[in-house]
């Protein structure tokens, strides 16, 4: 009685590993013909080879469950001694180590480039969905400055410029930049161009990614120059011409001036206006009215400054400066 239950059970054992080994290798069937399906995508460039070593991972665990099956019904045959099933054991033991590498490989992440990593969102051992972002990287590559500047100064800024850079964390290190890229688009929100730098020299050792920097763009550069303030300018300016009053001999006087070098705040006069000519700001004078002009408010803040121009003076430097 015991002995024709034992011996039920073991063709009811054997049934079922054979069954498992018919599966199995079904299984492996299945998986070899999408390896090869996958490996003639590949070649014409379909897929990536990302999914070539998925599916060549596939095939390994498809592998090892086939011989784990096998072991398993070699174990269950008439015939088997202490040490077949021993063997039996190993053989499943080992398949089961192959198909936890292959498992264990799928859970490898490599990075597309040599890269720093900037910020981790999950945790070891953490379960994760497909297309979770795991790492945030920063390619190792040149660095690059971006900047955010008014679309106003677009007329004045141009590829190849030169441009002068503060990190506000160590303003007393100043490093030099040249104009790479200026966007095609205009950001409509912010009112704003992107503007990409790159740097001609080995970057400070203080730069980190997102740090905030002031960035000075020489847009044009005069030895000496005549500059009015914009303030002096009536109506549009136009084909480099411009009109401003000017006090010559007590009357108001318009002038019609050429101009070269322009800011938000003020002018270069080519031509049209001589060193020493008073230029009149506003319109509450009509021309030919009588005026006379006070100067004694513009000397007296000279000398205030021990002689140097304030930096609202309109002679300042012609340089726009923009934030990160």
């Amino acid at each position: 009685m015991l002995r024709t239950a034992v011996w039920l059970f073991s063709l009811a054992a054997l049934a079922s590993a054979q069954a498992g080994v018919a599966q199995a290798e079904s299984v492996l069937r299945a998986a070899q013909a999408d390896l090869q399906r996958t490996q003639d995508l590949v070649a014409r460039g379909f897929l990536s080879a990302a999914r070539l070593d998925d599916a060549q991972r596939a095939v390994a665990v498809a592998q090892a469950q086939r011989d784990a099956a096998l072991a398993q019904a070699g174990a269950n045959a008439d015939g088997g001694t202490d040490v077949v099933q021993a063997q039996a054991q190993l053989a499943l033991a080992r398949s089961a180590v192959a198909a936890a590498q292959a498992r264990l490989e799928q859970a490898e992440i490599a990075a597309p480039a040599d890269a720093r990593v900037l910020l981790r969102s999950v945790e070891p051992g953490q379960i994760v969905q497909p297309g979770r972002a795991l790492l945030t990287l920063a390619l190792a590559s040149p660095l690059e400055l971006v900047g955010q500047v008014d679309e106003r100064y677009l007329e004045q800024l141009q590829v190849g410029q030169s441009a002068s850079v503060r990190a506000d964390a160590f303003p007393e290190a100043p490093f030099a930049a040249t104009v790479r890229q200026i966007a095609p688009v205009v950001d409509a929100q912010r009112g704003a161009i992107e503007v990409k730098l790159a740097l001609p020299q080995a970057a400070p050792a203080f730069l980190r990614e997102d740090m905030t920097l002031s960035v000075e763009v020489a847009t044009g550069r005069r030895e000496r120059a005549l500059v009015v303030p914009m303030d002096a300018f009536d109506g549009e300016r136009g084909n480099g011409r411009a009109h401003l009053r000017v006090l010559h001999d007590g009357r108001v006087e318009p002038r019609d001036v050429r101009l070269g070098l322009t800011t938000l705040d003020a002018a270069e006069v080519l031509e049209g206006l001589s060193a020493g000519e008073v230029v009149l700001l506003g319109r509450a004078l009509p021309p030919g009215a009588r005026a006379r002009a006070d100067t004694t408010a513009a000397a007296a803040q000279r000398a205030a400054n021990g002689g140097r121009a304030s930096k609202d003076d309109a002679g300042g430097a012609m340089g726009n400066a923009f934030g990160r």
